[in-house]
């Protein structure tokens, strides 16, 4: 098993670095779920389709992540609080590329 660190700043601004599997195919959003960063019922409420919104984070730091999809830039375009580093957490894949990550999750809408 091969872990990664991702500091996950949650909705109170508290930061937390978390150990994050490169080996389960998981996505940030799963992994705030996994960690318990947001309450229950407030992140990922479309199951990490694309379609929500609720599991909108800022990237902090200069880590490259893959482009985003057209799917996602769609969401985007129709969500609350956007800025330029907005993206979705379910379409960020844990990968060994993503080392060193820093999100903020974006206030619920």
């Amino acid at each position: 098993m091969s872990d990664i660190k991702i500091t996950i700043i949650d909705r109170e601004g508290i930061s937390h670095e978390v150990d994050a599997p490169t080996d389960m195919n998981m996505n940030v959003m799963e992994l705030v779920r996994a960690y318990e960063l947001a309450p229950e019922g407030t992140i990922g409420i479309c199951g990490g389709m694309a379609m929500c919104a609720s599991c909108q984070c800022y990237v902090l730091n200069d880590v490259e992540l893959p482009e985003i999809s057209d799917d996602e830039d769609a969401m985007l375009s129709e969500a609350f609080n956007v800025k330029a580093n907005s993206r979705l957490g379910c379409q960020i894949a844990i990968t060994p590329e993503i080392e060193g990550l820093a999100i903020e999750l974006a206030p619920e809408s």
